[in-house]
This record gives C-alpha cells, sequence and structure tokens, in this order.
C-alpha cells in the first residue's frame, strides 16, 4: 500500500506518483530540478480568457512616466532613449520608430529630453540594444533584457 502521494501540474506537464514515500520524494526531486525547463517547453493547456495569451513579461505598460521611474531610465539619456523606444514599441504597437517619434513621445509625456537623439541611437545600435534599418529602428531583445 502507498504511503506517499504526490500531484504537479506545470503548463501542459503533469507529474503523479504515489508508492513508497522514499521513491516519492526522489522523483520529486528531480521533477524539481526540471522544473525551469518545464515552464519554458510546457504552455498551459486551456487559457483563461478563452485564449489570448497573457500579455508578455516584461512589456511596457502604463504612463511613459512610471515606465521611465520602474525601469531607472531617467539618469543616462541613452537609456532614457532606448526605454522611451521600447515603450512605444509595447503601448502604440510600432514596429519600426524614427528618432523624431522618441522625442516626440518624451515631449508629449513631459519627460524631457535626450539632447541629441541621433547620438542616442548609435549608442544603442553600437551595444546591439537597437537594430536600424534605413531611417527607422527597432529595439533588439538585446535592448529589452537590458531595460529590464
Amino acid at each position: 500500500m502507498a504511503d506517499a502521494k504526490i500531484e504537479i501540474k506545470v503548463g501542459a506537464v503533469s507529474f503523479s506518483g504515489e508508492g513508497d514515500g522514499k521513491w516519492v520524494g526522489e522523483q520529486l526531486d528531480k521533477v524539481l530540478g526540471k522544473l525551469h525547463d518545464l515552464v519554458r517547453v510546457a504552455p498551459a493547456a486551456a487559457l483563461p480568457d478563452g485564449g489570448n495569451p497573457p500579455p508578455a513579461q516584461g512589456k511596457a505598460t502604463g504612463t511613459l512616466a512610471a515606465f521611465l521611474a520602474a525601469k531607472g531610465a531617467k539618469g543616462s539619456k541613452t537609456r532614457k532613449f532606448l526605454a522611451t523606444a521600447l515603450w512605444l514599441q509595447d503601448t502604440q504597437s510600432k514596429n519600426r520608430l524614427i528618432t523624431r517619434d522618441v522625442t516626440s513621445a518624451l515631449s508629449a509625456n513631459s519627460q524631457g529630453d535626450v539632447g541629441n537623439a541621433a547620438q542616442c541611437l548609435n549608442l544603442n545600435s553600437t551595444q546591439g540594444y537597437t537594430a536600424k534599418e534605413g531611417r527607422q529602428f527597432y529595439v533588439t531583445d538585446e535592448g529589452r533584457a537590458s531595460i529590464g
């Protein structure tokens, strides 16, 4: 007769075990050791709102002022430029931006300026945080990660 029972569900993957306490404990340790991998590869089977996934973690929301403050992007002009571009991409659903989009957003939201916007863009591009396409640019995954 089983003296231990456990059931775990991570996304679409579930594990249940019943048996000797020592064996169940060992299996639990194995599952917990792989938890990080399971979360990444096993999406939830049923989404709560009828099929729409939740917003991506780290996606910009709220006002520009609140986003800049939350990301500590008010000190460095280059970081402020990058954070504003990210905010525009996420909240305005803009795939491609020009420097004027960033400076206009800062002005419209009373967040000051970044000085030479083209220089801020070039510095962010040098670090791989933005990618240029002609006159337009976008924030890369590395840029998103650097903002947090």
